[in-house]
């Protein structure tokens, strides 16, 4: 039996298509409902789905009477604030294309976006770091006062047509700008029952930052398109304070990246009653953090795997649950196989790299201005992920650990290639080289090490890290090595530094 899951595909889209009206369905029939609060320990802040849709059609209209037309790229530099969704979902209301982009992003990693992605404007909060420009540049007022302007109409089209571009980090240490189709908000109702058993009377707390794409997805477009509510903790709350909000707040639903479960299991939680089970992405869910879970609420949390170029494909879901040994199963309506290095399914049980059907409506358009590094993602009809893993005669996959060297920070795919060019010339330093390494049990931290004639003032090392990457990014630690263990080709084998000690 071969390691590929078939059963059929998914319902095409619809066309004449939008994304935004796609998610925002739910507003014209119940527009009273509470579409999104956000979350203080003194109160909240609700949205209707009313109030919701109107703010987005409004920006909209903003955004076209600043004489940007559908097919324009708007650079999005906000913080995290329900800012972020309306302006996101009004430019794609519009047919303009959002970057949304990271506020922890540096001004010369901005740069380097503009430069590449050439966007017609920019929405900024004064917080967020941005170079100079000679872009329009909308401020937070402006854009603000654009929620009551008269609504536009959604622009229909092709879903084969771009929608937005998100950014991740590319193995080569360069950047990569995925370009996404209107067509991915319609495949993600593969993960509606393939992962979330998420239904309409739901109430999903998402405990990342609004600008963050997984905060996006899982945390608010995806309740929003079942006409659910979604819960959004408001900037600066501290971990410890969650389960309280999610007793006073009736959450049914948590999802998080695995080290805001570890967070919360530090303190007694309060009971829960409506809590049905935890959602967790971004990074490999231990065992540990499971059994613990389950100890403190008696719920489950189901795992799922995925990427910025497919979001979730494999999964663990209250309907079909997989126990903690497996990752999860693909969701109905994918095409998955494990491939070797031939390019062909192995048999079950065979470790293969993890591949996509590159018709998987949810895949991304490609790596926009960068066709050779999309031309080398596929192989015959399959998208290449770079992670390994082995699926046996049920099913179920196995995680085996990504084909190259890329680093897992707090959730964050990070290139070490990235932040090696980025740290190259420090002063003082003669070789660098960046790995992540575990500091503990679950945990593990970016870290830098380096040659120089003698030891270097780590903090400085730090402060001028920071100045140039964003802070995900950053090593945590930096270690002086007499040298940089390299192969016979003199490549720098990053592994062997996770167990190199420091001189």
């Amino acid at each position: 039996m071969l390691s590929i899951f078939d059963q059929g595909p998914f319902a095409p889209c619809p066309a004449p298509f939008n994304l935004a009206r796609h998610v925002l369905g739910a507003a014209p029939r119940t527009p009273d409902k509470i579409a999104l609060a956000v979350l203080k320990p003194t109160g909240a802040q609700r949205w209707s789905y009313a109030r919701i849709e109107a703010a987005v059609r409004g920006t909209a209209t903003g955004l076209l009477q600043q004489e940007l037309k559908p097919g324009d790229r708007l650079l999005m530099r906000l913080g995290n604030t329900v800012d972020f969704p309306i302006a996101y979902l009004g430019a794609i209301t519009a047919g303009i294309v959002p970057i949304p982009t990271s506020s922890q992003l540096t001004a010369p990693e901005v740069f380097a976006i503009i430069a590449h992605l050439a966007p017609q404007a920019v929405l900024r909060a004064e917080d967020v770091a941005c170079p100079p420009t000679d872009l329009p540049c909308f401020d937070t007022d402006t854009f603000r006062g654009w929620h009551d302007l008269p609504p536009a109409d959604y622009a229909l089209g092709d879903p084969d047509r771009l929608a937005y571009i998100v950014m991740t980090s590319g193995t080569s240490g360069t950047p990569r700008a995925v370009g996404h189709a209107h067509r991915a908000i319609w495949a993600r109702q593969m993960m509606m029952e393939g992962w979330y058993g998420l239904t309409p009377e739901d109430r999903l707390l998402h405990a990342g930052a609004f600008n963050w794409t997984f905060t996006l997805g899982t945390g608010l477009m995806d309740p929003w398109t079942r006409g659910a509510t979604a819960l959004i903790p408001a900037a600066g709350t501290d971990p410890a304070q969650l389960g309280l909000l999610m007793k006073r707040n009736d959450a049914t639903l948590l999802a998080a990246a695995p080290g805001v479960y570890r967070q919360l299991l530090k303190a007694p939680l309060a009971p829960m009653p409506r809590l049905r089970h935890g959602l967790a992405a971004g990074e490999k869910l231990s065992p540990a953090i499971l059994e613990a879970w389950r100890a403190a609420t008696g719920t489950e949390i189901y795992e799922a795997f995925g990427m910025s170029e497919c979001s979730t494909f494999i999964s663990g879901a209250p309907a079909h649950p997989v126990g903690a040994a497996h990752l999860g199963r693909p969701q109905q309506g994918r095409r998955i196989a494990i491939l070797g290095e031939d390019g062909q399914p192995v048999p079950c049980g065979t470790p293969g790299e993890i591949a996509i059907d590159r018709s998987d409506p949810g895949l991304m358009l490609g790596y926009v201005g960068a066709p050779e590094a999309t031309q080398a993602r596929f192989r015959g009809g399959w998208f290449l992920t770079g992670d390994h893993g082995q699926m046996d005669e049920d099913d179920r996959v196995t995680y085996l650990g990504r084909g190259d060297d890329m680093m897992n920070a707090g959730g964050y795919r990070v290139s070490p290639a990235e932040v090696e060019a980025a740290l190259a010339d420090l002063p003082g330093v003669t070789e660098l080289a960046v790995t992540d390494i575990a500091v503990k049990a679950d945990v593990r931290v970016v870290a830098a090490f380096y040659t120089a004639p003698e030891a270097l003032d780590e903090e400085a090392l730090m402060a001028e890290a920071a100045t140039r990457l964003a802070r995900y990014k950053c090593p945590r630690a930096f270690i002086r090595v007499e040298a940089l263990p390299r192969n016979a080709n003199g490549k720098v084998i990053r592994r062997a530094l996770r167990d190199h000690t420091p001189v």
